[in-house]
């Protein structure tokens, strides 16, 4: 099965999918959100429904501390919204520092400033994903 990777955001959605295997997570595209919730949802199931996905993961922003903050339940909020669009389980990756990951990556493979923009929520939204099928797999073991 295929499964489907969010960094959830305000302003942009980044996204990753597995491969059928469930090895390895790979980068699409960032959705920038539009300024209907519906729109957005909608865009995310025919992707979902294109790519044979049959789990989501989505990132959850704990802070440091382990508390839920308000991007952490905006989260969650998007994520029982997708639930009931796509008819799919969700579930959450613990996803602090995987942004500032994501950035430092970028910057040591020396990416402009500007593409760096463009490709950090879909980098973030892979690193989430492989972090939940690896840490599946190993639990599997």
């Amino acid at each position: 099965m295929r499964i489907l990777g969010i960094d959830y955001g305000t302003k942009r959605v980044g996204i990753a999918v597995s491969d059928e295997s469930e090895f390895l997570a790979s980068p699409r595209e960032t959705l920038l959100r539009s300024k209907s919730l519906d729109a957005d949802l909608a865009r995310l199931k025919t992707l979902i429904d294109e790519e044979g996905i049959a789990l989501v993961v989505v990132g959850l922003p704990i802070n440091m501390d382990g508390t839920h903050g308000p991007m952490a339940e905006e989260a969650e909020a998007f994520a029982s919204k997708l639930q009931d669009v796509s008819g799919l389980q969700v579930e959450f990756y613990d996803e602090r520092l995987t942004s500032a990951e994501a950035e430092r990556v970028l910057i040591e493979a020396d990416v402009s400033r500007s593409k760096r923009k463009d490709l950090r929520d879909s980098l973030a939204a892979t690193l989430i994903l492989q972090g939940f099928l690896d840490r599946r797999r190993y639990s599997d073991e």
